[in-house]
């Protein structure tokens, strides 16, 4: 792939596809760590002379306008985290219609399309749609690696379409650092999988389980192979559809399951946890998070590392009382000399609860994304990025 700076963009007109996708409520905005990130890229645009134009989705309006997944929010905040005006283009089918030529071109100006998911081509990867967002400039910017596993018009057709398409540069450090770690990690390279069900993360385990010397498991996750190994899990989560699978994974991959957990009847504020070795969870027991003598067990592994991957919380982590464990691999993971890759929106959210003095070498902007590259599934946007 090319990437931003293999190419020239002096007094050009450059599209930017970032990640807007951010959490707004009444207005405002939660998270803004997606905004931050894509900073650098257009600054870097900024300082060429280029004139800018953002383009991004919000939420999930299946090609209908919904006020409340308007992106205007996002634009008032990111001229406010910048410094710079920010033009929100709210009908984008006159912008199409109305497009400056070459020679009108504004250095420096920056503008921001209204949501790309109010128009049914974005994902229906329209070949007319795609063409018109692809040469809305003379360079087309890739930088939502978070989308760049969906083949939508903006992630595929327009980067196809355009005149010259880039990588930007927060996608190209995604994709460097991700690789690095699967092909060529510092060892040992310790992988922490955690978050609800063994469905959506079955491959993840089984990619993870070829290359990294130690698989801790917790969460859901670690429910249904506890019960697969013949352990009683009382009534907590788990899938009991995938337990064959989960016996078949647990006797040709080496793992490290909790020896101990944390209890309650019912996942609630007022609940209290409490601990069980694996023999005494009862038929009413509900496990909620990982026990104190399993974090220790991982934090020791943890530090160890050459290399940490974590993807998906030790256990109910909103819930203070139900989240020990996943304070403690938080901090562990935080605190440890190797390097240290976070993915995952779960993840990302439990560091910000817990971690906040500790820091991590890299933090995923990327959430399904970042489970299929590490996966090892084939990207539509690296397809068409590649192919230009």
């Amino acid at each position: 792939m090319l990437t931003l700076h293999d190419v020239s963009i002096a007094n050009k007109r450059v599209v930017v596809r970032v990640d807007f996708n951010v959490p707004i409520l009444e207005g405002s905005i939660s998270n803004e760590e997606r905004l931050k990130a894509t900073i650098p890229t257009i600054e870097y645009c900024h300082s060429r002379n280029a004139e800018i134009v953002l383009l991004s989705h919000l939420g999930r309006p299946k090609g209908r306008i919904k006020p409340e997944l308007s992106l205007r929010p996002v634009a008032r905040r990111l001229e406010q985290l910048i410094g710079r005006s920010v033009e929100f283009i709210e009908n984008t089918n006159d912008y199409f219609h109305s497009l400056p030529n070459a020679e009108t071109i504004v250095p420096g100006k920056i503008s921001l399309l209204e949501n790309l998911r109010f128009n049914p081509g974005e994902e229906a990867n329209s070949k007319v749609f795609g063409g018109k967002l692809g040469t809305i400039g003379d360079v087309y910017v890739f930088e939502a690696f978070a989308t760049a596993h969906r083949a939508h018009a903006s992630t595929y057709e327009a980067i196809k379409a355009a005149p010259v398409s880039v990588a930007g540069l927060l996608f190209a450090q995604e994709i460097e650092t991700l690789s690095n770690v699967m092909q060529t990690p510092s060892r040992p390279l310790v992988a922490v999988v955690g978050g609800a069900k063994v469905s959506g993360k079955l491959e993840l385990l089984e990619r993870l389980g070829k290359i990294a010397d130690t698989l801790l498991i917790g969460g859901g996750i670690a429910n249904t192979l506890l019960l697969a190994q013949g352990w009683q899990v009382g009534q907590s989560l788990v899938e009991k559809e995938l337990v064959a699978t989960a016996q078949r994974f647990a006797t040709t991959t080496s793992i490290e399951l909790p020896v101990d957990v944390m209890v309650c009847d019912e996942i609630a504020p007022m609940k209290n946890a409490l601990f069980r070795l694996l023999d005494q969870v009862a038929e009413n027991d509900m496990i909620v998070d990982i026990g104190p003598e399993t974090g220790r067990r991982f934090a020791r592994f943890i530090s160890n590392a050459g290399t940490v991957l974590w993807n998906g919380p030790m256990g109910v982590f909103e819930i203070d009382q139900f989240g020990e464990g996943t304070r403690v691999i938080a901090e562990a993971v935080g605190s440890c000399d190797g390097f240290s890759v976070i993915g995952g929106g779960e993840t990302v959210a439990a560091i910000s609860k817990y971690t906040a003095k500790h820091i991590f070498d890299y933090t995923s902007t990327g959430g399904g994304a970042f489970l299929e590259f590490i996966e090892g599934r084939q990207f539509p946007a690296i397809e068409a990025l590649s192919a230009n």
